[in-house]
């Protein structure tokens, strides 16, 4: 089984799958970012790094939905290819830092995945406002982070929503703004309640938690 867990940069991603992997025994797979030997560079300087940073992205997560969709393990993932291609490299292009034949050779490779690619078994997106995100990312104080623009997070949240509108497959909404999952037993157990009735029906299988 293969659930995924979308949002945008300090959304809280990374603490809901924790949570969810230690709650249901699910294998958690994360987001490759301190392993990532262009984030830095990217963020001090989008426009010269943003190919190479897309493709890194891509080229790992495509690894890791091959090696996921091999697996009898039920895995919980931390961002998804989906959201790399339809989100992150076009609001770079759009904005200029991509050039059109980047992503034009962007795309096309990414078509090319995606015919080996399937969708989760269940998707959870994280909706949360710009206020929430920069509270987030300020929190957790991670230096290459400190500059990201208002109108780069604003450019994925206007994405993020177009994507999920259109998304086709098996998907729960969590409230980002309103659901403080990590720190209140009451809101995390909203998530799981939703889950536990998407996934196993009103009454959960008794090997699910």
């Amino acid at each position: 089984m293969h659930i995924a867990i979308a949002g945008n940069i300090g959304s809280g991603k990374t603490t809901l799958t924790n949570m969810l992997a230690k709650r249901y025994n699910w294998t958690p797979r994360f987001e490759p970012v301190d392993n990532n030997p262009y984030l830095e560079d990217f963020y001090a300087n989008m426009k010269r790094w943003a190919f190479n940073l897309q493709i890194f992205f891509l080229s790992k997560r495509f690894a890791e939905v091959v090696e996921i969709s091999k697996s009898d393990e039920k895995i919980i993932q931390d961002r998804t290819i989906f959201e790399d291609a339809c989100i992150f490299a076009p609001n770079l292009h759009a904005q200029g830092m991509m050039s059109d034949r980047d992503f034009d050779n962007y795309s096309e490779l990414f078509k090319l995945m995606m015919s080996l690619v399937k969708l989760p078994d269940l998707m959870i997106y994280i909706r949360s406002s710009i206020p929430t995100l920069v509270s987030h990312i300020q929190k957790r104080g991670r230096d290459y982070e400190k500059s990201i623009r208002i109108d780069y997070l604003e450019g994925l949240n206007q994405r993020y929503e177009n994507w999920i509108k259109d998304y086709k497959g098996n998907l729960i909404i969590v409230d980002g703004d309103n659901l403080d999952f990590e720190n209140s037993q009451k809101d995390f157990q909203q998530i799981a309640d939703q889950i536990d009735s998407n996934l196993f029906g009103l009454f959960p299988a008794t090997d699910a938690k």
